[in-house]
């Protein structure tokens, strides 16, 4: 028990407390953009249930691989927010609510509407890249596929946990959720798995290029701190910080 205990604290640790001081230093403050996501999402869907509902939703927030494109892209935002038909409406709240607020606490407002709307809009590019390909190729969607709706947070849900575990030391649970996603694609092969696994590539191309700059930083930073490396530039109006100077005299 101590010994999952300990894995338990060093993989979700840094998560918890995070969240755990924002919610209880601001309390429901601390998750104004998430709570008003769930509101929305809760009333996209009351209002396509009823009859003079559904047309406005999907003409506003209904994303098709057959549409053309630009008005498929200025959809794409609202579509987040409008649940799928066919699967309960519960589910799409819980995940809004639990991920999109871990979220909005360790990453911010800007980030998480960037790194959600990039994973959506990956899903909806890939659709249509899919179709075009062939149920027969590895990647590719059967041409029924393009008649779909596709609407829901499901994509941005996966690439925010995917990022933020990773961004904040749950990689072993970032590479679960990316794991189950595969697996769901060699079960099912469906739209929704497919596009699943294209927010996950979205949101690991940031993930790779902040750590190849980190780790050019890094070699930087060890370049300037070895006796007879390389001297900063240096001009009229400008000077090298204190610390580096202070290394190279010595």
């Amino acid at each position: 028990m101590n010994r999952l205990a300990r894995w338990a604290r060093a993989e979700w640790g840094l998560l918890y407390v995070t969240v755990r001081e924002a919610l209880v230093g601001r309390r429901l403050r601390a998750i104004p953009m998430t709570l008003g996501a769930v509101m929305l999402t809760a009333v996209v869907q009351i209002v396509q249930n009823q009859s003079w509902g559904y047309g406005p939703v999907q003409h506003l927030g209904g994303v098709r691989a057959e549409d053309p494109l630009w008005p498929a892209l200025l959809r794409t935002p609202l579509s987040l927010f409008v649940p799928a038909l066919d699967l309960p409406v519960w589910g799409a709240l819980v995940q809004v609510l639990f991920v999109f607020g871990i979220a909005e606490i360790c990453l911010g407002r800007p980030r998480t509407l960037v790194i959600a709307y990039a994973a959506t809009l990956a899903g909806t590019l890939y659709a249509r890249v899919g179709i075009r390909l062939g149920f027969d190729s590895l990647l590719g969607l059967p041409a029924s596929d393009a008649r779909v709706v596709d609407t829901g947070p499901s994509a941005a849900v996966v690439g925010l946990a995917v990022y933020v575990g990773w961004r904040h030391g749950a990689r072993r649970t970032a590479g679960a959720v990316a794991a189950a996603m595969a697996v769901e694609v060699m079960l099912k092969g469906n739209l929704a798995g497919k596009e699943h696994l294209a927010a996950i590539v979205a949101v690991v191309v940031p993930i790779v290029v902040s750590r190849l700059r980190h780790r050019r930083r890094r070699r930087s930073r060890a370049l300037l701190g070895r006796p007879g490396g390389p001297l900063p530039a240096s001009g009229p109006h400008r000077s090298a910080p204190v610390g580096v100077m202070a290394r190279v005299r010595r």
